[in-house]
């Protein structure tokens, strides 16, 4: 009998040729002095180069990618945060505290409402309203294996929240410069408003160092509500009579900040950094096989439904994230 993984058809070959190099393009990106080189490789590119594997070479390994890329997902969320100093975090959300939680909860509920209006299954919405909410593609990322979310509804929502964020890391600088928006006002605005990190950071720096530390600041701390909606939401999604399937890959999150606050930032923050790095690049190669586990008809099949949630949820809280700060700060 063969071994499942060892490539027999043109097709399987093709498709190991490309992992191989993907796993070495995002291995060489780890490397200070080549970073430059590899700054093209992107979630959404990672994403895109998935879905284009499985439109040339079908999906071979659909059992592996569907177990690669959950595994690769849950250990990238812990690796990610040894990246986050949690003193800070939670400092900076002290004073807004308040707007996080109206935010937060407001935005995955109403997420969760246009989702039933439109006719889109629950997971999506859910997985949607998240990373609007919370952190983009963190946020999906985590809570999407605790509510046993398949690659189809996970490539559905990264897509939707990864095009929006490129998409506001362009505009919303000029908007903020067009309305005469203080640094601070700018910060908090795109910490809100845009979905990842990265790009939060993108913006803020674009528009000043104190846009950038609050921008950083403020999201931070929204990533910080990660862990109670992981918990929240596997208790929504559990089956009556089941077991609570219970996110210890979320436990182990909080250990990395603790690992992270206390000891590596003291002794090591250059490992920090490249723990960071490397969690980091492991989401991309988790987004590479959440791609290359569709094939195009069931893509076709989901329609413009999600992404129109998603373009609607951005629009709503940017305006009104935009006049809380523009008017109350």
């Amino acid at each position: 009998m063969n071994t499942p993984l060892i490539p027999q058809s043109r097709a399987e070959r093709g498709y190991v040729a490309l992992c191989i190099l993907v796993v070495l393009c995002l291995s060489l990106g780890c490397i200070p002095s080549l970073q430059s080189y590899f700054a093209w490789l992107t979630p959404p590119v990672a994403l895109f180069l998935g879905l284009l594997c499985a439109a040339i070479f079908g999906t071979p390994y659909a059992k592996f990618n569907s177990r690669a890329s959950k595994q690769l997902l849950q250990w990238s969320v812990v690796g990610l945060g040894f990246g986050m100093n949690l003193q800070e975090s939670l400092s900076s959300g002290a004073g807004g505290m308040s707007v996080t939680i109206v935010s937060v909860f407001g935005t995955l509920a109403l997420g969760v409402l246009l989702g039933r209006l439109l006719g889109l299954e629950r997971k999506i919405s859910y997985l949607i309203g998240s990373g609007t909410a919370i952190c983009g593609g963190s946020a999906i990322a985590a809570v999407g294996p605790t509510i046993d979310a398949d690659e189809r509804d996970m490539s559905v929502a990264l897509g939707a929240v990864f095009v929006l964020n490129a998409i506001a890391l362009f505009i919303f600088p000029p908007i903020g410069r067009y309305l005469e928006l203080s640094q601070n006002s700018f910060g908090t605005w795109a910490a809100i408003a845009i979905h990842d990190t990265s790009s939060v950071v993108g913006a803020g720096a674009a528009y000043g160092d104190e846009a950038l530390q609050t921008a950083t600041m403020i999201k931070l701390t929204r990533a910080l509500w990660i862990i109670p909606l992981a918990f929240v939401s596997s208790l929504i999604f559990s089956r009556g009579g089941s077991r609570v399937r219970i996110p210890w890959f979320i436990a182990y999150f909080v250990l990395a900040m603790i690992v992270n606050t206390y000891f590596l930032q003291e002794v090591s923050p250059e490992l920090s950094r490249w723990i960071s790095s490397l969690a980091r690049r492991g989401m991309m190669l988790a987004m590479f096989f959440i791609g290359a586990s569709l094939s195009w008809s069931s893509l076709r099949g989901i329609g413009a439904k999600p992404f129109v949630l998603a373009i609607v949820l951005w629009v709503i809280i940017s305006i009104s994230s935009l006049l809380g700060v523009f008017f109350f700060a």
